[in-house]
């Protein structure tokens, strides 16, 4: 299954600007309501490794997520769920087990049936979107960290996935709201890094999205502003679609304002 292997490229690119971090980097806020880069390997290690578990049969995810969910319906904060898992693992040691654990569930994926149905948090899925699903989620937490560090991702062809988990959450992003899907749905149009021209939906002149992938998928992710791209967004229903796009499950989420997300400016180490 080629999107294992993407979702390990992912894991790998994020890993290798963090290797030669010193520990108190770890501890940094990032401009992600305040999460620092442990939070947010903590994160990505806890929901991997959910996944891995789900891939050995719902049996094994319930009894994987039943401590977690138990915190998520007693009201505590997403971040505050994974604690206990975690176990006092941090710093370094948290980023080896991170490593290790994303490499695990890439080879878990790359083994399975992308049409085999997963038992989740929220509704069910093939295996083939949870690895996407988490592809997305490991390029979504990293932008924040390439954000603090100050650092430019090379992104390569392989955010075509998140891209198209963009375009496939269109009616969900209005739906979790609790609003009207606006009909047709636009016609997009993207280039990808290699310069590559990807399309979805019948081409309309009036009703369309065009720009970057990478553009789209950072809107699409929540971790930029709409107007802080070079997307051109022509109609309504586009338009209102990328100032409330969601590509992620779980309640509706507002994305960041207007210059709120962004690359540090940081003197070279």
């Amino acid at each position: 299954m080629q999107q294992a292997e993407d979702f390990r490229a992912e894991s790998r690119a994020l890993a290798a600007v963090l290797e030669d971090q010193p520990e108190a980097e770890f501890h940094r806020p990032t401009q992600f309501k305040n999460w620092t880069i442990d939070h947010v390997l903590g994160h990505l290690h806890l929901f991997n490794a959910a996944a891995e578990a789900a891939l050995q049969g719902d049996a094994e995810f319930t009894a994987f997520i039943a401590p977690v969910l138990k915190d998520m319906q007693a009201g505590k904060p997403i971040l505050d769920c994974q604690f206990p898992w975690l176990n006092g693992l941090s710093g370094r040691a948290l980023f080896e087990a991170w490593k290790q654990g994303a490499e695990s569930c890439a080879d878990a994926f790359a083994r399975a049936d992308p049409k085999a149905r997963l038992k989740w948090v929220g509704p069910g899925m093939s295996a083939l979107s949870s690895v996407t699903a988490r592809q997305m989620e490991t390029w979504a937490h990293g932008q924040e960290v390439f954000d603090l560090l100050g650092l430019e991702r090379q992104e390569q062809d392989r955010i075509r996935n998140i891209a198209h988990l963009g375009v496939a959450t269109y009616g969900w992003s209005f739906l979790n709201r609790g609003l009207e899907v606006p009909e047709p749905a636009p016609f997009v149009q993207l280039t990808g890094p290699s310069g590559a021209v990807w399309e979805w939906n019948a081409p309309q002149t009036d009703n369309f999205v065009k720009g970057t992938a990478v553009d789209f998928a950072q809107v699409a992710a929540q971790v930029r502003s709409f107007e802080d791209t070079g997307l051109q967004a022509a109609g309504t229903a586009a338009q209102s679609w990328l100032r409330i796009a969601q590509c992620f499950a779980g309640p509706p989420e507002d994305p960041p304002g207007k210059g709120v997300r962004f690359k540090t400016d940081l003197p070279p180490r």
